[in-house]
């Protein structure tokens, strides 16, 4: 779950929802079946409703890009920023907004709870062949083979390291789960349910006679086997973070010396001394999109705010201003510093992000395919999560 914001600075809370209540399903191309409440699409464009209430993270809708969209559309933008995942996902079930930038532990939790409606690509030209490829198709915003989501951009999580202190880039992310780490006290992780899955990712390097295919589909033995790894880290831990400014402040004064980042953080650290790299085991990551209320009452302001945002230039620069991977990388030639922003953040490198485990809602449908058990749902994740720091 993601405080996703260097401008809006909140703490995580832990969202106790359970997965269910559900009243259609279907199967996607890899045979997994979830069901989902059976809301129409879309179907064809009609006239400008002249308003388009968003929930946003800080720094997703800004005038730079939303003056000329209401200049072109008449649809005035009225955003509301949220400060978690979990904000987010309340703020929806109101009724009372039309469309949210939700990252993948959000998505799938208003996909299942009916709260967002599949979405008709036909009418959204923008979102073509531009489009980082990698930022398709995934679980945590198509589901039985319908598009709900419009990629906005994507990040990883790194593993931040204090080079001074290191010596070079850590190979493993063993120096923040493993005991005999020479980095005991000073070592940071992200405070969240979600961070169980970097858990099960090292997990699946390292036991894998556990058969973790999927760090968010868990039954419950893998779920406590990525627990006891939590509570054996929490023996080392210097802290824990949720404040991307506190997290940047330790590694900077020295606190810290190896932990989870994004690189955005390391950026505004401005420290020569601080690298980040992504270790042999992969990791996990943050890919937001935008997703459309099922009870709007703008909807082709809606859709028009969706193709207008996927175009390159419009992407573009909100990859540039929150510091993340555009999803259009036609953004990425437009100019040598956009090439440059697109390096930075692996945007145009898909063998990078397939090492990469997008955050995705837990739920009771094993999401690697699994029928002869039950997984556990995000409200055990939270419970759980509430055990590790004691």
């Amino acid at each position: 779950m993601k405080s996703k914001k260097l401008v809006v600075l909140s703490a995580l809370s832990a969202f106790v929802l359970v997965l269910s209540g559900c009243s259609s399903g279907g199967e996607d191309s890899s045979g997994l079946s979830i069901e989902v409440p059976d809301i129409p699409m879309h179907q064809a464009m009609g006239e400008f409703e002249g308003e388009l209430n968003i929930v946003n993270w800080s720094g997703f809708v800004e005038p730079a890009w939303t003056d000329k969209f209401t200049a072109d559309t008449g649809c005035k933008v009225n955003p509301r920023v949220a400060g978690t995942s979990d904000e987010m996902v309340t703020l929806m079930r109101t009724g009372n907004y039309d469309i949210v930038s939700a990252s993948g532990d959000a998505a799938l939790r208003l996909i299942v709870g009916g709260d967002v409606q599949p979405l008709n690509i036909d009418l959204i030209p923008n979102f073509g062949g531009d489009i980082a490829s990698g930022m398709k198709g995934n679980i945590y915003d198509t589901v039985n083979g319908k598009p709900y989501g419009v990629p906005i951009g994507r990040g990883a999580n790194l593993l931040q390291y204090n080079e001074e202190v290191t010596g070079g880039a850590p190979e493993s992310w063993d120096v923040v789960w493993e005991t005999n780490s020479p980095y005991k006290g000073k070592i940071t992780a992200y405070d969240a349910p979600i961070y169980i899955a970097d858990a099960a990712v090292y997990l699946m390097y390292h036991k894998p006679e556990l058969n973790i295919k999927n760090p968010y589909a868990l039954d419950e033995t893998q779920l406590a086997a990525a627990i006891d790894l939590l509570k054996q880290q929490n023996t080392i831990i210097g802290e824990y973070w949720s404040d991307p400014v506190a997290q940047i402040t330790s590694f900077v004064g020295g606190n810290t010396v190896v932990g989870t980042s994004w690189e955005v953080l390391r950026k505004f650290a401005a420290k020569d001394n601080l690298k980040t790299t992504l270790p042999k085991e992969g990791s996990t990551g943050w890919y937001d999109a935008w997703l459309v209320s099922s009870k709007t009452k703008n909807i082709n302001c809606a859709y028009a705010w969706m193709d207008y945002t996927s175009r390159a230039d419009v992407n573009g620069a909100i990859a540039v201003n929150f510091g993340m991977a555009p999803a259009n990388i036609a953004f990425c030639k437009s100019s040598p510093e956009a090439q440059a922003h697109c390096d930075t953040f692996f945007a145009e490198d898909e063998e990078f992000f397939k090492r990469i485990w997008p955050w995705t809602t837990p739920i009771e449908t094993c999401l690697d395919g699994r029928t002869d058990v039950k997984c556990t749902s995000f409200q055990e994740w939270t419970n759980a999560w509430a055990t590790v720091k004691g």
